[in-house]
Formats: C-alpha cells, sequence, structure tokens
C-alpha cells in the first residue's frame, strides 16, 4: 500500500461476538439459540392469540438502522477524505472506473457470502470465527479468531495515528500521530472506548448512528460543493492517462498497471464489510443482517466512486495525485475557502473516532465466542451485566496500548505499517469463510427455501475464494512475513486455552492439525529471520 494511503473505512479485521447465551461449544461447532435460531420462522399465532411475550434480552439486540449504522462505521473511517488522492496518485479517471468495478464486484463476493451464511446457517451467530470453527476444525477456527482480533488491534493504532495526526491542525504539538503528546493523547483515548464498549452494542447503538451522520454529512457537502465546480471537458482529459503532454488513448498495457496499483487502497477501504455478521449475535435477526450488510455495502461503493472520481473534474489527475494529505480538504480550501478545509479535517476526527468505537465492540466479541467454543482461556469467558465481553475487551485495551507505544519506534512509517499487517492479516479470515460457504453448497449441505439457491452459493464461494487468494498474493511478501510471526506467536494462546477447558483434550488430533502447526511455526520463524535480514532495507 503506498506511503501515502489514507486509514479507510473500517481498516481492520473483525471480531466475531456472540450472540446468544448458548453459543457453540467445544465439539459441535454451533449450538442452540435459546430464543430460536435467528431468521427461523416461528409457528403462526393462533387468530385472537396475544403475541408471546418479547425475551427480555430483545431490549439489547441491535435493529436494522443499528446494524446499517455499524457496517458504514466499520467500513468508512479517515480514508474516505483522502481517497482522490490516494486513487489519482497512480490511476486516471478510466483506470479508476476500472479499478472500482473489479473492486465492487470482488467485494461483493465476500458480502454476499455472510449474506447466504446467515440464512443457510443462522445458528451460526458469531460471524467469521465459528464459519471457520464449524468449516475446518478448532485450530483454523482459533487462527481465524485470533487473526482478526489482534490484527484490529494493529488498526486501533493506526486510527490513533491519524487522529492525532488530524488533531494537530487544530492543535499543534501531535505532528505525525505517533510523537510522545500523540502516544499519550491516543492512549487516552482508548481508555475512554474501553469504558464506551463495555455499555454494550445496544447501549453503544445511537453513538454509532450520531457518529455515522456526523462522518457521512462532510462527504455529502464536498460531493455537493464539488459537483457545482465539476467540468466534464476536465474529466475527459486525460482520461486513460497522461504522458507528458499527450493525452494516452486506452490500451490494456497502459490501464492495468493502473489499476494494479489500486488494488491495495480499494481493499482497505472495504474492510469492515463484515460488520453486521460479527455483531450478528446481537441483532434482532438475520434477515436485518442480510439487509445491513446490503445497504451499507452499496452506499459505502456508492460514496467512494463518487469522491475518488469528481475531483478530476475539476483538477488534472497529476494535480489530484500530488495534494496532502487529507485531499479532500486541500480541494475545499481551495475551491471554497478556509471553512471547508475545517470542515474535513473536523470530519476525519468524527469519522475515526465512530469506527474506532465500532471496531472496539466487535473485537470483544471474537475472544468471547473462542473462549466459550473452548479454544481461548476461560477468562475470556466473562461478561458484565450489559452483556458486554469485560475481560476481552481489557485485554482488546491492553493490546492496543502495548503496540500504540511500539508505534512510537516506527517513525514516520507508523501508519502505512498499522493498515498493511491489518490487511494483510484479514484476508485468511475472508478466505475462510468464503471456502466454507463453498464446502457446504458442494457437499450438499445447503438448505433449501432461502433466497439464494445452491448453485449461487457455489459460484459465490468460489468466486470470493479466487479473489481472497488472489489479494494475498498480491499483498507483497514484507507483510506476509510479519503476518506470519504473529499468526505463530499465538499458538500458546491455543494450548492454554484448550487444555483450560478440557485437559485430556488432544491439542492436535488431526494429521493435518500437526501439519498446519508445523507450517505456522517455520512460517514464523522463516518470517522473524526475514524481517530481522530485512530491517531497516524494506521500503514501506
Amino acid at each position: 500500500m503506498a506511503a501515502n494511503t489514507t486509514p479507510a473505512a473500517g481498516g481492520a479485521p473483525a471480531s466475531t461476538p456472540t450472540g446468544s447465551t448458548s453459543i457453540p461449544g467445544p465439539t459441535s461447532g454451533s449450538g442452540p439459540n435459546p430464543a430460536g435460531a435467528p431468521g427461523t420462522p416461528s409457528p403462526a399465532n393462533p387468530t385472537g392469540a396475544s403475541k408471546p411475550a418479547a425475551s427480555p434480552d430483545d431490549a439489547k439486540k441491535v435493529g436494522l438502522i443499528g446494524l446499517v449504522g455499524i457496517v458504514i462505521s466499520a467500513m468508512i473511517g479517515g480514508g474516505i477524505y483522502n481517497l482522490p488522492q490516494n486513487m489519482a496518485a497512480d490511476a486516471s479517471a478510466g483506470a479508476i472506473i476500472i479499478a472500482w468495478v473489479i473492486t465492487g464486484v470482488g467485494i461483493w463476493f465476500i458480502a454476499n457470502t455472510f449474506r447466504i451464511l446467515s440464512a443457510a446457517r443462522p445458528e451460526l451467530t458469531n460471524g467469521l470465527y465459528t464459519y471457520a470453527e464449524k468449516g475446518f476444525g478448532k485450530l483454523i477456527g482459533f487462527f481465524v479468531a485470533y487473526g482478526y482480533w489482534i490484527c484490529n488491534c494493529f488498526a486501533l493504532v493506526a486510527y490513533s495515528v491519524l487522529v492525532m495526526a488530524t488533531l494537530n491542525y487544530f492543535v499543534p504539538d501531535f505532528s505525525g500521530g505517533n510523537n510522545i503528546p500523540s502516544i499519550i493523547g491516543g492512549s487516552i483515548i482508548t481508555w475512554i472506548m474501553y469504558l464506551l464498549a463495555l455499555q454494550g452494542a445496544k447501549s453503544t447503538s445511537f453513538l454509532n448512528i450520531i457518529g455515522t451522520i456526523g462522518k457521512l454529512l462532510p462527504v455529502a457537502i464536498f460531493i455537493i460543493a464539488v459537483a457545482t465546480v465539476f467540468k466534464f471537458s476536465v474529466f475527459m482529459e486525460g482520461f486513460w492517462g497522461m504522458k507528458g503532454a499527450v493525452d494516452l488513448t486506452f490500451s490494456w498495457d497502459n490501464v492495468m498497471p493502473q489499476v494494479q496499483a489500486t488494488m491495495l487502497v480499494t481493499l482497505w477501504l472495504f474492510l469492515g464489510i463484515e460488520g453486521a455478521v460479527v455483531v450478528s449475535g446481537k441483532a434482532k435477526s438475520q434477515a436485518a443482517v442480510r439487509k445491513a450488510t446490503t445497504i451499507g455495502f452499496l452506499v459505502t461503493l456508492a460514496l467512494y466512486i463518487i469522491v475518488s472520481l469528481l475531483p478530476l473534474g475539476v483538477y488534472s489527475q497529476a494535480d489530484v495525485g500530488a495534494m496532502a494529505d487529507p485531499s479532500m480538504a486541500a480541494i475545499m480550501l481551495d475551491k471554497f475557502g478556509k471553512w471547508g478545509e475545517i470542515l474535513v479535517n473536523a470530519g476525519v476526527i468524527v469519522s475515526v473516532l465512530s469506527s474506532w468505537l465500532v471496531w472496539m465492540l466487535m473485537l470483544g466479541e471474537m475472544p468471547l465466542a473462542a473462549s466459550k467454543s473452548g479454544i481461548f482461556p476461560k477468562a475470556f469467558v466473562k461478561e458484565n451485566k450489559k452483556g458486554s465481553p469485560s475481560t476481552a475487551l481489557l485485554w482488546t485495551t491492553i493490546i492496543v496500548q502495548i503496540v500504540l507505544v511500539v508505534s512510537f519506534f516506527i517513525g514516520s512509517n507508523a501508519w502505512t505499517t498499522m493498515i498493511s499487517i491489518t490487511s494483510v492479516m484479514a484476508l485468511p479470515c475472508y478466505l475462510f469463510c468464503t471456502l466454507f460457504l463453498f464446502k457446504i453448497a458442494i457437499k450438499k449441505e445447503y438448505p433449501k427455501g432461502i433466497f439464494a439457491s445452491r448453485n449461487m452459493a457455489v459460484f459465490t464461494g468460489a468466486a470470493g475464494s479466487l479473489y481472497g487468494l488472489w489479494l494475498i498474493y498480491a499483498a507483497g511478501l514484507n507483510y506476509l512475513m510479519v503476518a506470519c510471526i504473529v499468526y505463530a506467536v499465538g499458538l500458546p494462546l491455543y494450548i492454554v486455552g484448550v487444555r483450560q477447558h478440557d485437559p485430556k483434550a488432544k491439542l492436535f488430533a488431526k494429521t493435518s492439525d500437526k501439519v498446519i502447526v508445523a507450517v505456522v511455526v517455520a512460517l514464523g520463524i522463516a518470517g522473524l529471520i526475514y524481517s530481522i535480514v530485512t530491517f531497516g532495507h524494506v521500503k514501506l
């Protein structure tokens, strides 16, 4: 990812929330939902009979609007405010359009995977983790739970860097976002988010909705304002790129390198598409989860396309590509004055803080679900009176705090390093979900009568898996090596968790488990050696 890339949307992996009080057990992989499996029709109510009283837990559930807010907040972070520069730095208008088509289709396969699975396996209310565990066993489930949890801790540190760097516009002394004053400020925000997350998903859903409105309002004003000065003739100049003063015509040799250069930018922007699935255990229904995923994806994609293309009808690609961060603010200052610059910088702060809270809620759920399933230490199973995973949230905050301190020593590459590690570690989590859908569809474990046919499930799972594999390949060796180290370091957590829940359990019962462990350890060692050898020589 380019060093000037600004945080995007969610930017981080999501965690798996636990929804019902009955979570998949260590051996079953799934469990009954005490209130009835989400999405399962209730028996018809006899004529004249009063409706059954709502469960007391229903008051803690999140509805469609709250879920849409979570999805959008998870994806739209600070990155949208620098999206014009991020895209124009490497691509012309025509190439950007192609890039969005490819990304939109690819991400839709992933989003549709979550939609289909929420209907096909509604009892698996803990999203990414339970899909991996049910489909491929405890060990793979652990790696997904652990990887998703840890990588998003890195994402929250990236949020801290961005927030403090943006605050520097209003209050000097936070230069770079990871100097000593920034570390102190970021630490304060981290612990405030922890206290808010302890209030639970339902209690904070109103804040999520307000935060979503707060982040979308500056974007809407930007779109309307820039549309008034948009010129189609400027937009078409250099549509396929420029070579000096020469306006290039379309050719794959010219366009595809531009498209490929934007892929990691567009991928990062959609991390968080699983937001509603991750908190599906806290949702009022699985139908609401599917609708929220669809609405959130379409709204976010539309905003990204418009924001990245509109400025190219006002400035040349070269001018937009050279703008300072956040490029939205530079455009508003140039065309509309100081108020526009202030609006955008304030929007960055509101947007990132809103996403930060959403990710804190999501990250506490993953270790909780994994502990209830017997692969994380027992301490992580604790919940407070609000139904919030208190121990998991505490350890999440502690890890974020440690990485935040470490970011001080990374220097000017702190932001890029954090979001790159996040993106690479999130990809396997998505991949196992698409593979799980493909597996249940191809083995005819697929239910009849849901909104998506079995053939559609096979196609979605296969296409999503291929897209995920390609993205892992495209991520680059440097951060893949770092991800291998992080995954290998997590193995002791699995050993402790399994032993605490069942001292007699075999840690790696299957031959495939032993092979996976050997490969992860070997890659972790290789990654450590690679990182040491290349330290100071890797272009981030």
